[in-house]
């Protein structure tokens, strides 16, 4: 009955008329043939997404502390309503057992059966209040992985410095009621966006690179961690080959692991999935699609787009643009910041800058 739930739900959403998108240029996004963009729902600073038993779509934002819900009617457009305010940079959201956890920077809340109480949502039980309250990198996005251990990322609360290895710019589980949390891995000076193979069930992130090295240095990096214990080298090594001027002398790079993919320098990777649906080609199936939220620290801005990491015997074998337009000239109208498949294989991104969930379809090649 769940997945018949789950299901009608989503089948309801995917029907609805979409939300008013005249503001939006989207016949400026550019696609590969055969692919269509749309407007699913307008959600305030949207960042990250998760999907609830029941077809419900949650959405984390920064702005006024704020998580949102979106639902399917019978008739009409989606519902957007906000089902909690007033939390510290509520960013992450991940459904685990009807309960819906949150990230609120020093803490993990937990909203339980939400989905039966999205007109009165119940007080969030804390998890866990064991991490820093470091506003800088304090955001977070936060997801369940196939061991059932909830992952919590912890940046590094500057853009380079040494901070405690074991409180900071680090990535680290723990067990649905907060217990047993431990570091996976380090070196990390902000872990956004993670997810797991499908086909071998290892952990894949994005790391954020340090600013103020110039336009092209270092480069953003997508990373694989099949084991606990790997440590990526922040602060002494950037992307498995920068020496941090300040601090690389203490450490060489080769004492670390080496980056999955090297990204384009400076487009912020944020939420990262691996493409599990049937709808698209199969040349996408198992691929990592990257939602790049975009450069502000470089002369001339790049990413601000979805990019695809093509993975092939466990290994990062190309990168290159999947979506594109946000950015217009030195103008940036839209900031993707996460991606997620959902049941039907249509790929949801979300954009924090024009406030929007878009849905991007396949529809076959044109005629």
């Amino acid at each position: 009955m769940r997945n018949l739930s789950l299901t009608i739900a989503v089948l309801l959403m995917l029907a609805a008329p979409l939300s008013r998108a005249e503001d939006l240029p989207l016949d400026k996004i550019k696609l590969p043939p055969g692919f269509a963009i749309e407007l699913l729902a307008r959600v305030p600073n949207a960042r990250e997404m998760a999907l609830g038993t029941r077809g419900t779509l949650f959405v984390g934002s920064m702005e006024g502390g704020k998580v949102y819900a979106v639902t399917a009617k019978s008739a009409g457009p989606a519902t957007v309503s906000t089902i909690a305010s007033g939390l510290n940079s509520p960013v992450g959201v991940a459904f685990h057992n009807g309960a819906l956890y949150v990230s609120a920077v020093s803490r993990i809340l937990r909203f339980d059966d939400i989905e039966s109480r999205l007109d009165n949502p119940p007080r969030p039980v804390v998890v866990s209040d064991r991490f820093p309250s470091d506003s800088h990198h304090g955001w977070k996005f936060i997801a369940f992985g196939p061991d059932g251990k909830l992952y919590v990322p912890v940046g590094a609360p500057c853009n380079v410095c040494e901070p405690d290895p074991d409180r900071y710019a680090i990535i680290t589980r723990m067990n649905p009621d907060g217990s047993g949390l431990e570091v996976y891995a380090r070196g990390l000076r902000n872990s956004v966006g993670f997810d797991w193979d499908p086909r071998t069930r290892e952990l894949w992130f994005t790391n954020n690179g340090r600013d103020l090295l110039g336009d092209n240095s270092p480069p953003d990096t997508l990373n694989h961690a099949p084991k606990p214990g790997l440590n990526f080298g922040f602060p002494y090594c950037h992307s498995g080959v920068v020496a941090d001027p300040d601090f690389g002398k203490k450490h060489s790079c080769n004492e670390f692991a080496m980056p999955a993919q090297k990204l384009d320098p400076h487009v912020a990777p944020l939420g990262m999935r691996f493409y599990t649906g049937t709808q698209f080609p199969s040349m996408y199936r198992d691929q990592a699609f990257i939602a790049e939220h975009g450069s502000w620290n470089r002369s001339r801005k790049i990413g601000y787009r979805v990019t695809l990491v093509r993975i092939e015997n466990n290994r990062a074998v190309g990168y290159e643009p999947f979506a594109s337009g946000w950015l217009q000239g030195e103008t940036a109208w839209g900031r993707p910041a996460d991606v997620l498949v959902m049941p039907d294989g249509s790929l949801l991104v979300s954009d924090d800058l024009a406030g929007a969930i878009y849905r991007i379809r396949y529809a076959g090649k044109p005629s």
